[in-house]
């Protein structure tokens, strides 16, 4: 499953705030993370979040497009729409 989400580096903490949509009518999740966009460590405290919250191992979220940009594509193995709905909501 493909999710996209706009991140927040240095947001004071790590948290998702919830979903929101773009100008399109696209649905996001919106997430903060307290560490900084440097050599990668927001990326990487991103996925460990987003992991952790749908009880999936790290290795099954990998960043698919968006490394330098604030919106990102995230690759999520073996999670379903119902699975991402119970988890965080509908979009």
């Amino acid at each position: 499953m493909r999710l996209a989400v706009r991140l927040t580096p240095k947001g004071g903490r790590d948290q998702i705030v919830g979903w929101a949509r773009d100008d399109a009518g696209r649905a996001y999740l919106k997430v903060r993370v307290a560490a900084p966009p440097v050599d990668g460590a927001a990326n990487a405290a991103l996925i460990a979040l987003i992991a952790k919250t749908l009880g999936r191992p790290r290795s099954a979220v990998t960043l698919a497009a968006g490394a330098g940009a604030r919106l990102k594509m995230l690759d999520i193995e073996g999670l379903d729409e119902a699975a991402l709905a119970a988890a965080l909501g509908q979009p």
